[in-house]
C-alpha cells in the first residue's frame, strides 16, 4: 500500500506505478494506493521486482512528491522436488570387493531457496538394492554393503535411489533415479577340466602337424582372466605330440609332431596341464590356478602305401654303357599287418625318363639307351611303388643317376690360336702362355702335357716350355726376326691328357712378326708397314704427299697464268708510250684546229729515249738494249717508221703485231667508229682511204696523210 502525506482523502491525489511487472504482474489502485498481484508468482522464475511509485495532483497532473523506488521480493515455498540431472547412472565395482568399497556418488538438485527454510535440504536413501549396497544420506556416495560379491553368481544390480527435501520430513517432496551397477571380473577362479581323462583315437596315417584332437578346461572368469595355457607334462609319449591354445574357444588343440605307426606302438598316454596366463596375487591363497588331466591316444591301424628304404637313391653309371646293363635297385615294403607285394614303375614326365627301365617286381634299374655324359651328365626321375592288393596306395621316391666320364675327347688349346713376336725379340723370351681344355669330365689330378710336333722340333725358330701345371710357354729361339723375310710362322703344338686311354691333339698356332719399340710394345703388325720408311708413321707420310701435291698444283697454275698473259692484248694504260708515238683519245678539231695538237712533237728527237725497252710486254729473257742512231731534226715521220720497222724485223723478241699506236675508239658521237688498224678486216690487203675525204674538213689532213702513203712507201706495214 502506498500513501502520501498530502493525501487528505478527498480524491485530489492520484497514485501511479512503473517498473518491473507494472501493469502485467502488479497493479495499483489510483485512489487508495493499494498494490495487487494480478497473476501467480514463481520465485524460481523471478525472485524479486523493482518498482517506482509517485503521487500526482489530479487537477494539475504535477507530482506532489518525488518518485520513490521499492522492491517486491517473492517469498519461497516448497513447490519443487529434488531432481537427479545426470540420472540414470551406470557404475561398476570389482567382484569380491570388501564392504564399503566406493561405487558411485549421485547428486540431486532442488530449485527451492536454500536460504529459506528446509525446502532445498535434500536427504538420500535406497529404496531398492539392499542389502548389497548403501548410500550416505548427505553426500549421496554409494558403497558396497556385502563382502565377496561374486560375479559368477550375480553380475548385474539395479539400485533405486531417492532424494527428499525438507530434510526427509513428512510432507517433503522427493525424486528418484536408477543406478545400474555391474560387478567386473577378477581372476578368482582357476581353470578346471570337466573330466580327468580324455580318450582320443588317431589314424596312423595322420600327417605330421595335423590336429588329432581337442580338450578343454573350464574357467568361469571372463576376458583375459579366462585365458588358458595348455602344456604337455613330460612323460610317456609326450615327445610325439604338441598342444596349443585356440584363442577363440580357449581349447587345447593336440597336434602330431612325428608320424604314428600302428605296427610299432598302438597307444600313448600323457598328461596335460591347464593354467591361467594372468594371475591375481590377491587370490593366491585360494590355491593353484591350474588343473591337470590325462590324455590317452589309441592309434588306429590303416592300410598304408609301401615305404621305400631310402628317401633318395643315388646311382652311377659310365657313359656308353651297353643297353640293358643293371645300374642299381630300389626297395619298398608294405609295413601293414597283412603284408602285400609291391610293384614298381617309372613316373614318366618327359623323354629323358625313357633312357632307363625298371623291373616291376624286383625294382632293378637298367639302361634303355646309350648315355653320353657330354650331352647329359645327370638324370633325375621318380619311381612309384604301389601295393598289389590296393593299387591306389602309392609312394614315390627320387632317383638321381650320375653319368661317369670316359676319356674320349682330346684336350685343345683354350687360348686364341694366334699370337705375335717382336722383330727385336731375344732368345728365350716367352711370347705366349697357353692352357688346355678337355670336353671330358676331368678327374681330380688330371694333368696336361705340352710339346712340339716332330717336324717342328728341328726348326730353330720357337720352342715350348711345359710348366707342368697344365700351362706351357711359347719361347723364342732366335735373336731377332725379320718381317721382310717371313711375316708368319706356324707352330704345331701337341697336347696330351693323363686319363686312360690317353688322348692327344695337335694344335697349330700362328705367330705374326710385328714391329715393336725398345720396351717390347707392339707398334705395327700390318703387312703394308714393312715397306714404309723407318721412323715415319702413316699419318706423317700422308702429310708429306699432300704437301707435294699442293706444290705441283701451284706450279701448274703459275705456268698456265704465264701462257695466258702472253696471249693478252697490248696494254692500254694512259701512261704507255710506245716508240714516241703519242697515244690519245681526243678527237682533233680538223685542219682549222691548230691548237688541239702540235704534230711537231712527233718529229722532236728529244722525245726519243735511248735504250728504251718495250713496256707493253715483259720479255722472257734479258737482252741488251739496241743502239739506235739519233734522228736528225726535221726528219720525216715516214723515215722514222721505216727505221723502226727494220729494227723490229731483225729483232727476234719483237711481237708480231703493229707497234705504231692504239687508237681505241672515237668519241661517242663519231660515226667513224674505231680508227685502229688492228681491228681492220683487211690487214694483208691494200686499203682505200678515200672515204676519209668524205668526212668533212676536220679529217682533211688525215686523208691527205694516208693518201700520200702509197707514193712514199709501197710496202705494207705489219
Amino acid at each position: 500500500k502506498l500513501h502520501s502525506d498530502l493525501d487528505k482523502g478527498v480524491g485530489t491525489v492520484k497514485y501511479t506505478l512503473s517498473g518491473d511487472g507494472a501493469g502485467t504482474v502488479f497493479t495499483i489502485d489510483e485512489t487508495t494506493g493499494d498494490i495487487h498481484a494480478i497473476r501467480s508468482l514463481d520465485r524460481e522464475e523471478k525472485p524479486f521486482y523493482t518498482l517506482r511509485a509517485q503521487a500526482v495532483d489530479v487537477d494539475t497532473k504535477k507530482p506532489l512528491e518525488p518518485e520513490s523506488e521499492f522492491i517486491i521480493k517473492v517469498q519461497d515455498i516448497n513447490d519443487n522436488e529434488p531432481k537427479f540431472l545426470d540420472g540414470p547412472y551406470v557404475a561398476s565395482v570389482p567382484e569380491m570387493s570388501p564392504v564399503g568399497a566406493y561405487v558411485l556418488q549421485v547428486k540431486a538438485t532442488d530449485a527451492d531457496d536454500p536460504t529459506y527454510g528446509n525446502s532445498a535440504r535434500v536427504v538420500y536413501s535406497i529404496l531398492q538394492g539392499q542389502p548389497y549396497f548403501s548410500i550416505d544420506p548427505k553426500t549421496g556416495v554409494i558403497r558396497t554393503a556385502l563382502p565377496n560379491m561374486d560375479r559368477e553368481v550375480k553380475e548385474q544390480y539395479q539400485v533405486l535411489i531417492q532424494a527428499k527435501d525438507m530434510g526427509g520430513q513428512l510432507g517433503g517432496l522427493a525424486g528418484t533415479t536408477t543406478v545400474n551397477i555391474t560387478l567386473t571380473d577378477v581372476n578368482d577362479n582357476p581353470p578346471r577340466f570337466p573330466k580327468s581323462i580324455f580318450h582320443l583315437k588317431v589314424p596312423e596315417s595322420s600327417h605330421v602337424g595335423s590336429a588329432i584332437g581337442r580338450i578343454r578346461a573350464v574357467d568361469p572368469d571372463f576376458g583375459k582372466n579366462a585365458e588358458i595355457e595348455y602344456n604337455i607334462v613330460p612323460g610317456d609319449g609326450g615327445n610325439l605330440f604338441d598342444i596349443t591354445t585356440d584363442e577363440n574357444t580357449q581349447e587345447g588343440v593336440i597336434k602330431l609332431k612325428k608320424p604314428l605307426d600302428f605296427e610299432t606302438k598302438k597307444a600313448y598316454t600323457f598328461k596335460v596341464e591347464a593354467s591361467n596366463l594372468h594371475l591375481d596375487h590377491r587370490f593366491h591363497s585360494v590355491g593353484p590356478f591350474k588343473d591337470t588331466a590325462t590324455v590317452k591316444i589309441n592309434v588306429l591301424d590303416m592300410d598304408e602305401p609301401p615305404v621305400f628304404s631310402k628317401p633318395v637313391y643315388t646311382m652311377e653309371v659310365y657313359e656308353d654303357t651297353p643297353v640293358g646293363t643293371i645300374i642299381g635297385a630300389v626297395t619298398a615294403q608294405d609295413l601293414d599287418a597283412g603284408s602285400s607285394s609291391v610293384r614298381y614303375i617309372i613316373d614318366w614326365k618327359n623323354d629323358v625318363d625313357s633312357y632307363f627301365t625298371i623291373d616291376a617286381t624286383e625294382g632293378t634299374i637298367a639302361t634303355n639307351e646309350l648315355l653320353d655324359r657330354e650331352s647329359t651328365a645327370q638324370y633325375n626321375f621318380s619311381i612309384i611303388a604301389s601295393k598289389v592288393s590296393n593299387p591306389l596306395l602309392t609312394s614315390k621316391v627320387n632317383v638321381i643317376i650320375n653319368v661317369l666320364d670316359v676319356n674320349e675327347f682330346p684336350p685343345e688349346i683354350s687360348v686364341p690360336y694366334e699370337t705375335s713376336v717382336c722383330e727385336n725379340a731375344k732368345p728365350g723370351q716367352v711370347i705366349q702362355t697357353v692352357t688346355a681344355a678337355d670336353k671330358d669330365l676331368s678327374p681330380a689330378g688330371q694333368r696336361f702335357s705340352f710339346r712340339l710336333s716332330a717336324e717342328a722340333s728341328n726348326k730353330p725358330n720357337f720352342t715350348v716350355h711345359d710348366y707342368r701345371n697344365n700351362t706351357a710357354g711359347i719361347e723364342t729361339r732366335r735373336n731377332g726376326y725379320s718381317r721382310r723375310q717371313q711375316e708368319l710362322y706356324f707352330l704345331p703344338l701337341v697336347i696330351e691328357d693323363s686319363s686312360y686311354p690317353v688322348q692327344s691333339s695337335t694344335n697349330t698356332m700362328t705367330i705374326r712378326v710385328c714391329r715393336c719399340d725398345s720396351d717390347g710394345t707392339i707398334l705395327s703388325c700390318n703387312v703394308e708397314a714393312i715397306f714404309l720408311p723407318v721412323g715415319l708413321s702413316t699419318g706423317a707420310l700422308i702429310a708429306i704427299l699432300l704437301c707435294i701435291v699442293i706444290l705441283l698444283v701451284i706450279v701448274v697454275l703459275y705456268v698456265a697464268l704465264r701462257r695466258q698473259k702472253k696471249k693478252d692484248t697490248l696494254m692500254t694504260s694512259k701512261e704507255d708510250i710506245r716508240d714516241n708515238v703519242i697515244h690519245y683519245d681526243d678527237e682533233g678539231g680538223g685542219e682549222e684546229d691548230t691548237q688541239a695538237f702540235d704534230i711537231g712533237a712527233l718529229r722532236n728527237p728529244k722525245v726519243i729515249e735511248d735504250n728504251k725497252i718495250r713496256r707493253d710486254i715483259k720479255p722472257d729473257t734479258l737482252r741488251f738494249p739496241r743502239q739506235r742512231p739519233p734522228v736528225e731534226d726535221n726528219t720525216d715521220i715516214r723515215d722514222f717508221i721505216n727505221q723502226r720497222l727494220q729494227e723490229n724485223d731483225i729483232d727476234p723478241t719483237a711481237p708480231p703485231y703493229d707497234s705504231l699506236a692504239t687508237y681505241v675508239y672515237e668519241g661517242n658521237g663519231s660515226v667513224a667508229e674505231s680508227l685502229s688498224s688492228i681491228d681492220s678486216l683487211t690487214t694483208e690487203a691494200d686499203q682505200d682511204y678515200d672515204y676519209l675525204s668524205d668526212w668533212g674538213p676536220r679529217f682533211k689532213i688525215l686523208a691527205d696523210m694516208f693518201g700520200e702513203e702509197e707514193s712514199y712507201n709501197p710496202d705494207k706495214v705489219t
